[in-house]
This record gives structure tokens, sequence and C-alpha cells, in this order.
């Protein structure tokens, strides 16, 4: 039998949100974790192929897993500089070792090779906009924790 190849696997980079965040505020253990919720405060989008700010409409959700994982679901709005309004649903994860991780909680600025930090992004753009082809792709990304914001770099899966 013929051995199979997979094919290539390409992305190509599409734009980075600056994210500016709150506080996060402890909900508390629940049955998965430590739920906690972080509100997004505003940001900004420059790239390629979008360029925007992000508003200050939405938040993060957040699992602390009883393995230290980080899971996350982040729902928040984009305004484009022409004055489209998409909105981003992103989930990931952040993971790293424990002495990391506690230095990223206290706020530390740590450079990205240091965890563990991936999503999978969608956006919902309006049809007939000039940014309906966000509607119709995947999109991955590499994302880095400063201490007020989440710089997340989104790449368009081909």
């Amino acid at each position: 039998m013929p051995e199979l190849t997979a094919p290539a696997f390409c992305t190509e980079f599409a734009f980075t949100a600056r994210v500016s965040v709150a506080a996060p505020i402890v909900v508390g253990q629940g049955p998965a974790g430590l739920r906690r919720f972080v509100a997004i405060t505003g940001g900004t989008v420059t790239g390629p192929l979008l360029k925007g700010s992000v508003l200050a409409a939405g938040g993060d959700w957040q699992l602390v897993r009883s393995d230290g994982v980080l899971e996350l679901e982040a729902r928040y709005l984009i305004r484009s500089d022409d004055g489209v309004l998409v909105a981003v649903i992103n989930r990931g994860l952040r993971d790293g070792p424990p002495a990391v991780m506690s230095r990223l909680a206290q706020g530390e600025r740590l450079a990205a090779s240091e965890y563990y930090f991936r999503t999978a992004a969608q956006f919902e753009a309006p049809m007939g906009s000039r940014y309906e082809w966000l509607n119709k792709a995947l999109f991955v990304a590499s994302a880095e924790r400063e201490p007020d914001a989440v710089v997340v770099h989104f790449f368009r899966v081909l």
C-alpha cells in the first residue's frame, strides 16, 4: 500500500491585536478548577489584513485547571479603521513551568518563549463588508501576556 503524505499546512499572518485587560475577577473554585473573568478594556489592531481598535466591550472567561493549565475563551469586538464591527471568539491554552507561571501572574514581563500560549479564533464580520473574508477562514494565533494586555498574533489558515 502506498504511503500517504499529509498536505502542507500553510498560514498567512493577518494581524496583531494588543488587547488591554483589567485585573482578573476571581469567581472561585468550581468542580473543573478556579474560574476567573478578565474584562477587556480596549486595544489596537495592526497588520497587513486588518487595522483598527479593540472596543471596551467583552471579556475573557478563564479556567485554571487542576494541572495548572489556563483555558480561556475571550469574546470581544474589533472596530476596523473604516468603521466596520467584527465579533471575535478566541479560545486557547496557556501553560508553562510553575515558577514561570507564578512570575507571569505577578505581572512580570517574560519572553513569550518561556511559556506556551496558543489560541484558535473565529471572526464574524457583516455580510457584504470588505471583511467578509474573516467569516470564511480558520485562524490560529500565538499570544503573549503583558502586565496590562494580551498580544495576539493571528494567522489565517490557508
